[in-house]
Order: structure tokens, then sequence, then C-alpha cells
């Protein structure tokens, strides 16, 4: 169940890793994944780790992990697509298997993001780049796209910063495991500077 874990034991740097033959797939293939390592996951939650998984995989290779457009709601970034096709008809199946480099990417962002909830990513998000650029043409209510190359330069940015923290492959897979089964901090913070923190802390 794990597998993606040994292969996340360091923070994705494009230096490090560089899969130019990837293909993207689609947010549904992402998404099964991400309920397939974190059985239960929230609607809310389950876009925002969309969101981190597309920025972290632009960041280390360049290319989208999946096809679809990521926008600014009123609650943060969201697969408008996905979000609708799953109110109306419920999860979607996934029609592709994730490559190495895809699972990878999965595996990194639930071992750094999946004990927070979904409140919690929608603090982040708001406080980032991306979704605040968008937030500017966006009027409550609406949504407004987030460029690819707006998500590449702020997790790009926090790479070069050494902001992420590198794991190995007995923490992550700790985290994922905790993950999988639902659990969470008891005490979870409540403000941005203090989700980073504990983000920041887990080297």
């Amino acid at each position: 169940m794990f597998g993606a874990a040994t292969r996340a034991s360091r923070s994705l740097k494009e230096s490090d890793v560089h899969y130019s033959d990837d293909m993207s797939v689609h947010a549904a293939d992402v998404a099964a994944e991400l309920r397939r390592q974190q059985p239960g996951v929230p609607t809310k939650k389950l876009h925002k780790l969309l969101y981190y998984c597309q920025g972290h995989h632009l960041a280390a290779t360049g290319q989208p992990l999946f096809s679809e457009t990521i926008s600014a709601w009123d609650m943060g970034p969201v697969v408008g697509t996905l979000w609708y096709a799953e109110k109306e008809h419920g999860p979607t199946p996934a029609t592709a298997e994730l490559t190495e480099s895809q699972l990878n990417t999965v595996g990194y962002v639930l071992s750094r993001y999946g004990r927070l909830t979904g409140q919690d990513l929608e603090r982040l998000t708001h406080a980032e780049m991306p979704w605040q650029r968008a937030n500017q043409s966006r009027l409550p209510g609406q949504s407004s796209r987030i460029e690819d190359d707006w998500l590449l330069h702020q997790f790009r940015d926090e790479t070069d910063e050494d902001v992420e923290p590198s794991f190995d492959s007995a923490v992550v897979t700790q985290w994922l495991t905790e993950t999988a089964k639902g659990t969470t901090a008891s005490a979870r913070p409540d403000s941005y500077d203090a989700i980073r923190a504990r983000l920041n802390s887990a080297s």
C-alpha cells in the first residue's frame, strides 16, 4: 500500500528528479490514488491535496501532474470539473495508472500535508500566491483560474529556499500509515504561521 513511501524519502527538487517522458493523467486518477492511500478523505481536503500535488509535480518535473484546470474558489483551490462531476455522480474511478514519478508526488504530498484538515489546508492556500493572484479578479461566489506558471513559481521558489523538509523513508511510511488510518494531531494549529511551522518542523 505504501510503495510510494520509499520514493518520497526526500524533498522533491527539480535538480533531483526529471521525468520528461511523463504524460499528465486526469485529476480523477490522482484523486483515486489519494483516496486509496487516505480512505475517507473529505472533499475539501481532497481538492487542496490535488492542488499541492499539481504544484509539487510541476516544481519537480516541469510538467503538470493532471490536465484539468485548478480554480480559486471561496474555499481555496478546487478542480472545478472534478468537483461538479463528483457532486452529481459520486467519486470518479481511475482510468489510468500513475507512473512512478506521479506516485512519488502523491506519496510526498500525503506525507507532508495528509495529517492537516481541509480547514488547515484552506488557510494555507489562501496565504499562497497562486490563490491570492487568482482571487484578485474574482468576485465572491465565483471562480478564477489558477495558472500552472503560478504554481510552478510558488513551489519552485519554496524548493529553492529549502523550505521543503527532507524525510527519510521511515518517517514517510509512518506518516502515510497514520493518514491512511485517519489519525490527526491532537491539537491542530489554527493560523497560517502555526501550520507552516508544523510542516517545517518535521525534518
